[in-house]
């Protein structure tokens, strides 16, 4: 051979593959091997190199199972519904649709040049209702399961880009797409309720050949804690103070009793050790008793600067913590019933626990930190045992997770529709499963609106 065209020789080859249907999985018996990949979103102009690395490494392992002699099904699809797509839509002035069709065509051409050996007649588009009818049919099921619910819920909103954004899409309170200032909203969301199987999924990794990481990973996101539950009964502020010198205060009669806290804490055991109480800034009962609160201003203003910030940002190793004492309120310890002050801090969630934390600073690197720059007492005192003085207290032992339900929202236009419907009369109905799938209508206008509803909700046809 002269010259070696490597375009020519390639084509020729994969039109053999083809015709000849090398990489078609047979149906029959016989030793069986499935191989997936995760679908590739088809949101921009081509592939990139993070999909040639992993297709690449379950390609080599399909092709050493067919030489094995397993009949490999390895197929490939197209993950071209949701958020990516539409931006890139949004971004290049193009129907969704028409982005879909092309992109697609390219990766697949991509794809096929690059001579990976997936069954082609088994390719998969996320937008063929064909396709959606089963994930529509899915979602039914855990609708009426239970799994599948509707929750008010907060997000992180930006108004430029009129988006919901997750937290690694918000820095420094600013928007990563556009770099506008984000604000939160409550929006009522669809949820799926992960949370009833945390227990299974912490427990299912012990039967499972992931690499050990990838398990401390996904442990450390599901996040299980066994521990206490323990109340804090919130008071008036009677004028008496918490200081290094006066560790004994009583519960004094003329202190008036407000609600009480429930705490969650894993170190029950150093509870004679607290000094303080700390709040979530967005927790329940910090608005419930504002009119006993005598900084007010100071606590909404804080209250609003931790809007600004990501979870993630919140929770950075390196970041300064921040707080602001509640005036005007005590917390009882119910071990010794010692008067303590109340804060809120940026350091807690209102979602992991109960979002309040009884702060150890001798005990705990973080309520430390949080003592010294704001000089609140560091008491170093005996341990107990956590599980008597839980019951001593009134408390209870609990198990809690860092895992949440997942939110499920639709305030887009390129999605499958959710096969319910809102009645007025009777509530949310259920779309027969006869009648799937419910499909996706043409609009006009697919960019997303002011007020974070899907466009969908603008026609009237279909609202009606």
């Amino acid at each position: 051979m002269k010259d070696y065209d490597h375009k020519k020789i390639e084509s020729k080859i994969q039109k053999e593959w083809e015709k000849k249907k090398i990489y078609q999985a047979k149906n029959g018996k016989g030793k069986k091997f499935y191989s997936l990949i995760e679908f590739p979103y088809p949101s921009g102009d081509g592939l990139h190199v993070g999909h040639i690395r992993s297709n690449t490494a379950m390609d080599i392992i399909s092709r050493k199972r067919r030489m094995e002699g397993y009949n490999v099904l390895y197929p490939i699809g197209w993950d071209a519904f949701g958020l990516p797509t539409e931006n890139y839509a949004i971004k290049t002035g193009k129907r969704p649709a028409v982005v879909t069709k092309k992109n697609t065509d390219t990766f697949r051409r991509q794809l096929k040049e690059l001579g990976f050996s997936f069954d082609w007649s088994r390719e998969v588009n996320t937008t063929d209702p064909k396709y959606y009818r089963w994930t529509q049919w899915i979602f039914l099921q855990l609708f009426k399961k239970g799994l599948a619910y509707k929750s008010k819920s907060e997000i992180n909103w930006c108004p430029s880009c009129k988006i919901g954004l997750a937290n690694e899409e918000v820095v420094s309170g600013k928007c990563d797409r556009c770099g506008n200032s984000t604000e939160k909203r409550e929006k009522e969301q669809w949820m799926l309720a992960i949370t009833k199987y945390a227990d299974r999924l912490d427990k299912g990794l012990d039967l499972v050949d992931y690499p050990e990481r990838v398990k401390t990973q996904q442990r450390n996101w599901i996040g299980k804690s066994e521990g206490s539950l323990i109340s804090f009964q919130l008071i008036a502020d009677s004028g008496a103070s918490f200081n290094k010198k006066n560790t004994d205060l009583k519960l004094k009669a003329k202190s008036q009793k407000l609600e009480a806290v429930s705490v969650f804490t894993t170190r029950a055991d150093t509870i004679f050790g607290v000094t303080y109480v700390v709040l979530a800034p967005e927790h329940e009962l910090i608005n419930n008793l504002k009119l006993r609160i005598t900084n007010w201003s100071e606590v909404e203003e804080y209250i609003q600067k931790v809007k600004k910030e990501s979870e993630l940002e919140r929770m950075r190793e390196n970041k300064g913590k921040t707080g602001v004492e509640l005036k005007g309120l005590k917390a009882i310890n119910p071990a010794n019933n010692e008067e303590i002050p109340i804060w809120i801090a940026d350091y807690v969630l209102p979602e992991y626990g109960t979002g309040a934390v009884m702060a150890v600073p001798v005990h705990d690197i973080r309520d430390r930190e949080f003592a010294e720059k704001y000089n609140l007492s560091i008491i170093d005192r005996p341990l107990v045992d956590a599980k008597e003085i839980t019951e001593k207290v009134g408390g209870k032992m609990v198990t809690k997770f860092k895992l949440r339900d997942w939110v499920f929202s639709r305030q887009h236009y390129w999605g499958e529709p959710i096969p319910l419907v809102n009645c007025k009369k009777c509530g949310i109905i259920v779309v027969p499963e006869k009648d799937l799938p419910v499909k996706l209508p043409e609009v006009k206008n697919y960019k997303p609106t002011d007020n974070g509803e899907s466009p969908l909700a603008l026609i009237s046809k279909w609202v009606n």
